[in-house]
C-alpha cells in the first residue's frame, strides 16, 4: 500500500477519535492509517458503534435466565415461547437522523430495527414506537418532527406489512431540540432455524446482497449518534439515510428462504457504519479474517472511493456468509427476488480486515484491533450540584379544583388519546392483533394454538430525571404491569438507553444510576435483559434531555381470548384499587401542569411487593375473573380510571372515603397500583392474593367521586372532548 498524502490527527479528530484514540491506532497498526483504515477505525471506535462509555455498566445486566435463548451480542435477543417457537426481539434509536431529517430518520429507524429481527431467521410481526418531542402546540418546530416521525414510521411499516401495535409519545421541554425516536420489533420463528452472525469457514464467500450502496448516509448513524447535536456544523452533518420499504420487503422474502434452504453460514444486516460494521463484527465473533473487494460492490454511483464504499450507511442491504459449492443455488435466488446478490469477499485464517480494489490492497487491519480493542472508559459519575433542568411552564390555574385538575389532565399532550397518530399506522395487517391502542394497556398478538404474546414498551424521563435509580426501576415495573394487565408473565426484556453527554459527570451519574436500577428491577422481575441499544450525546445548545431508559418487555399469556381490557365493560361491576399504592404528587403530571420543580429524589419502591400485585392480578386475567384491569401510571388513580369509563364508555361512580389528602389520592402517581372491575365476588377472591380496597362501581354517564371533603364530577362527553385534545392538532 502507498503511504502517500496519510491523514492527519486533525483529520483523524475531525472524523470523531481523540488524539489518543489516533495514537492507539497507529501503535495497533505500528503505522498511521491511511484513508480507509482511519474512516473504518472511526466509525467503528464511535460511542454508536463501540459502546465505549457505556459497555462496562452493561455488562453488570442480567441476561441470563429460564427462557432466554438468544442474549446480548447478536442481531437481536430472543425468547422461548413454546412449540419449538421463539420471539426474537429488540428496541434501537434513531434520534440523532430524525432530529435533522425525521420523516427518513423514524422511517429508516423501523427499517434498520426490522432487518435486525429477519437476520436471526425470525418473520417481523409488530412494530411498537417510544418517542419524545417538545410541546407541538407552541413549537413549529416539535410540530414538524412530530408529523415527519409519525408520517415516516407509518409510511414504512405500512408499507412493508408489519402492523405497528402499541407505543408511547410524551412532550416535555428538554426534548425541543433533540427529539427521540425508538423503534422496537418483534419476529416469530422456530428455536431450531435460527442463525447467528459469526463469520466460519475459511474459504467461505461473502455474498452483498439488496440495494445498491450510494453515498446517502455515509457516516450518518455512527456519526451524528456520537456527538452532541450543537457540535455538528451544517457543514460537517452526513447525509441522513432514505429508506425503501418495498426493496426491504424483498429482502426481508430473500432472506428467509435462504436461511429456510439452509444456504447460508452467517447473516448479518448492514446499519450504521455500512460494510465496515457488518463485515468485522462477522469476523470478531467467527474469530477469522475477511478480505473484500470493492470494486465487485454494486454501486449507486460509479465514481465512490473505497472508503465511501467501506462506510456508506445505504439501507436494506445484506451480508451473508455462503460455501462455495452453494453460491450459485444463493446467486438464484436473490435473483429470484431482484435483490442482486453479489459475492464481494472471502473468510480467511488471516485475523486481518483486508481491503481492496480489484488487485490493489488499499486498507489491512486486525480484526481484534479494528473490534475488540477499542478503548472503553470508566465513567465519572457525579450527582448535579445544582438542578439541571428549569421548572416546566406552567399551564394549569394554580386555584383549580379537582374537577378542573382532571379535566386538564385528561387533555394534557401526556395523557391525551393518541388516536390521531396511532391511527395513520397498520395495526391489524398479517391477522395477528388481539389488543390494539387503547384496548389494552399491552398490545397482544395471536400464537399458533390459541396462546398470546404481549408486549408493551415504556418510558418515563421526568422520574428518571428526579432520580434515576427509583424512576428506572418504575419504568421497567410500569413495563410489567402493564403485561399483567393483558395476563401475561414477563419473558424477557430489551431497553433503550437514551442520556445525553456522558463525559460530563452528572450525565455519568444518571447513567451509572438509570442502569443499576434497570439491572436490579429486572433481577427481580426475573425478566432479563436480552439485547438493547444506548443513544448518548442527546442534547444541544440548550441543555440534555431528561435521562430516557426505554423499556421494550415480552410476554406470553396461555389463552389469548382472555387477554385483558382496560375498559369497564359491566354495569354494576366493583371497582377496586388493587396493591400497595402510596402515590406522591412530586414529579407526577399534575405537577407538570403547575410548574413545579422536579423533586430530590423519589421515594424507594419495594420491587418483591410490586411483583407480588402484578402475579395476582395476572393469574386473575387469566381466569377470566376481572372484566378490566388498568395499572395507575400518569395523571394518578382518577386518570386511570377517567381512562377506564372512556375505553367502556360508561361511568364509574367512587368513595374514598376519609382521606387526608385528597389530591395526592386522587393524582399522586407510584408503581404498584391497578385500578380492576369485575363481579364483587371476583374482586374478594383477589383480595386473597394482594391488598384490595373497593372503592366504587361502574355505571351512568358520568364519573362522580368523592375523597374526604372533596368532590370531583365531569359526565362522559365532557372527558371525551377533553381526551381528545391532540386531535385538535390535526384537523
Amino acid at each position: 500500500m502507498a503511504d502517500a498524502g496519510l491523514p492527519t490527527v486533525e483529520e483523524a479528530m475531525a472524523l470523531g477519535l481523540t488524539r489518543g484514540e489516533y495514537e492507539l491506532v497507529c501503535e495497533k497498526l505500528d503505522r498511521p492509517p491511511n484513508q480507509v483504515e482511519l474512516a473504518m477505525f472511526s466509525l467503528l471506535w464511535s460511542e454508536h458503534c463501540a459502546y465505549k462509555h457505556s459497555k462496562k455498566l452493561l455488562m453488570t445486566l442480567p441476561t441470563e435466565g429460564e427462557f432466554v435463548v438468544m442474549g446480548p451480542g447478536e442481531n437481536a435477543g430472543a425468547v422461548d415461547v413454546g412449540d419449538g417457537l421463539v420471539c426474537a426481539f429488540k428496541v434501537e434509536s434513531h434520534n440523532h437522523p430524525s432530529a435533522v431529517e425525521p420523516f427518513q430518520g423514524a422511517a429508516t429507524g423501523v427499517g434498520g430495527i426490522l432487518r435486525d429481527i429477519f437476520a436471526i431467521g425470525a418473520r417481523p410481526i409488530a412494530v411498537l414506537d417510544s418517542l419524545r418531542f417538545g410541546d407541538p402546540g407552541t413549537s413549529e418546530r416539535s410540530r414538524f418532527l412530530l408529523d415527519g416521525a409519525v408520517s415516516g414510521i407509518g409510511h414504512y411499516g405500512n408499507s412493508i406489512g408489519v402492523p405497528t401495535v402499541g407505543g408511547e409519545v410524551y412532550f416535555e421541554e428538554p426534548y425541543e431540540q433533540n427529539c427521540l425516536v425508538n423503534a422496537m420489533a418483534l419476529g416469530l420463528g422456530e428455536r431450531e432455524k435460527l442463525v447467528r452472525s459469526a463469520a466460519a469457514g475459511i474459504g467461505n464467500i461473502l455474498v452483498l446482497y439488496g440495494a445498491s450502496t450510494g453515498r446517502d448516509g455515509i457516516g450518518g448513524a455512527s456519526v451524528l449518534a456520537s456527538a452532541e447535536l450543537g457540535e455538528l456544523s451544517e457543514d460537517k452533518r452526513p447525509t441522513v439515510q432514505v429508506g425503501d420499504p418495498f426493496e426491504e420487503s424483498k429482502l426481508l422474502e430473500c432472506s428467509l428462504e435462504l436461511l429456510e434452504a439452509g444456504l447460508i453460514v452467517a447473516l448479518q444486516d448492514l446499519g450504521a457504519a455500512g460494510l465496515t460494521s457488518s463485515a468485522s463484527e462477522m469476523a470478531s465473533k467467527g474469530e477469522v479474517g475477511i478480505d473484500i473487494d470493492v470494486a465487485k460492490v454494486p454501486l449507486r454511483e460509479a465514481d465512490m472511493e473505497p472508503f465511501e464504499i467501506m462506510v456508506s450507511e445505504s439501507q436494506e442491504r445484506m451480508l451473508c456468509v455462503v460455501e462455495p459449492g452453494k453460491l450459485d443455488t444463493v446467486i438464484a435466488l436473490t435473483d429470484k427476488w431482484e435483490v442482486h446478490g453479489t459475492a464481494i469477499g472471502t473468510v480467511t485464517d488471516t485475523g486481518q480486515m483486508r481491503i481492496f480494489r480489484g488487485e490493489e490492497l488499499v486498507g489491512e487491519m486486525p480484526v481484534v484491533a479494528l473490534v475488540d480493542d477499542c478503548p472503553l472508559y470508566d465513567l465519572d459519575p457525579a450527582p448535579p450540584a445544582a438542578p439541571i433542568y428549569p421548572p416546566p411552564t406552567a399551564t394549569l390555574d394554580p386555584a383549580a379544583d379537582l374537577r378542573q385538575a382532571l379535566l386538564a389532565l385528561i387533555a394534557s399532550p401526556n395523557i391525551a388519546s393518541r388516536r390521531p397518530l396511532f391511527e395513520q399506522y397498520d395495526s391489524i395487517v398479517q391477522s395477528r392483533t388481539v389488543r390494539r391502542p387503547e384496548e389494552s394497556d399491552a398490545a397482544v398478538l395471536q400464537l399458533p394454538g390459541g396462546r398470546g404474546l404481549a408486549v408493551s414498551i415504556d418510558g418515563n424521563g421526568r422520574k428518571v430525571a428526579a432520580d434515576p435509580y427509583r424512576g428506572t426501576i418504575g419504568v421497567v415495573l410500569e413495563c410489567a404491569s402493564n403485561l399483567a394487565c393483558a395476563g401475561a408473565q414477563p419473558l424477557g426484556t430489551t431497553n433503550n438507553l437514551n442520556f445525553g453527554n456522558p463525559e460530563k459527570p452528572h450525565i455519568a451519574w444518571q447513567l451509572t444510576e438509570a442502569v443499576r436500577g434497570l439491572g436490579e428491577a429486572c433481577r427481580a422481575l426475573e425478566a432479563p435483559i436480552v439485547g438493547g441499544n444506548v443513544s448518548l450525546y442527546n442534547e444541544g445548545a440548550s441543555g440534555p434531555i431528561y435521562p430516557t431508559p426505554v423499556i421494550g418487555m415480552v410476554g406470553r399469556l396461555p389463552d389469548v381470548t382472555r387477554a385483558g381490557r382496560l375498559g369497564f365493560a359491566r354495569e354494576g361491576d366493583a371497582i377496586a384499587l388493587v396493591g400497595r399504592f402510596s402515590p406522591a404528587l412530586p414529579a407526577s403530571e399534575l405537577a407538570r401542569l403547575r410548574g413545579e420543580a422536579l423533586p430530590d429524589g423519589l421515594p424507594d419502591v419495594d420491587i418483591a411487593a410490586v411483583r407480588a400485585t402484578q402475579e395476582a392480578v395476572r393469574d386473575a386475567v387469566r381466569e377470566g375473573a376481572l372484566s378490566s384491569a388498568h395499572d395507575i401510571a400518569e395523571g394518578g388513580l382518577l386518570v386511570a380510571i377517567a381512562e377506564s369509563c372512556l375505553a367502556g364508555d360508561v361511568g364509574a361512580t367512587l368513595d374514598l372515603g376519609a382521606c387526608e389528602d385528597a389530591w395526592s389520592a386522587l393524582f399522586g402517581e407510584a408503581p404498584g397500583g391497578f385500578v380492576v372491575s369485575g363481579d364483587p365476588s371476583a374482586i374478594a377472591r383477589l383480595a386473597e392474593h394482594t391488598d384490595v380496597d373497593v372503592i366504587g362501581a361502574v355505571g351512568g354517564d358520568r364519573l362522580h367521586v368523592r375523597a374526604g371533603d372533596g368532590e370531583a364530577n365531569a359526565t362522559l362527553a365532557e372527558l371525551r372532548e377533553a381526551h381528545r385534545a391532540l386531535a385538535r392538532l390535526f384537523p
